[in-house]
């Protein structure tokens, strides 16, 4: 467990931010977008070093450690069906039903409060 890293991607600059920031860690590691080892990519990081940003599964592939959170289902929807889809775990991608529409109370009081009971 040590030196294992634990990505939290928030909001909709969050999740975005962190959707590229996962293309390059892929890239850094030779890794494809499912996140299996690409047999063409040179790992750039010696001896791998996987552990440190991602989980092994029981079946070779690598899967990021990282939350994304919004209330806004629309950036977590992009990354659900983008190029990266079978890169990351569904459980690990939550968003709300609707946004907070740029209103903190709303997303603290009202929107984000039921996400966070639930």
């Amino acid at each position: 467990m040590k030196g294992e890293i634990l990505h939290l991607h928030l909001g909709q600059a969050g999740t975005q931010l962190g959707n590229s920031a996962w293309e390059l860690y892929l890239l850094e590691h030779g890794l494809g977008s499912d996140g299996r080892p690409d047999p063409n990519a040179k790992d750039v990081v010696d001896g791998g070093s996987y552990e440190t940003f991602f989980t092994e599964t029981s079946n070779g592939k690598y899967v990021p450690r990282s939350l994304f959170v919004d209330l806004d289902p629309s950036p977590i929807d992009e990354i659900r069906t983008g190029g990266y889809r079978q890169l990351f775990h569904p459980e690990l991608l939550i968003s709300g039903k609707e946004d907070a529409a740029n209103n903190y109370a709303r997303g603290h009081y009202t929107i984000g409060k039921e996400m966070v009971d639930n």
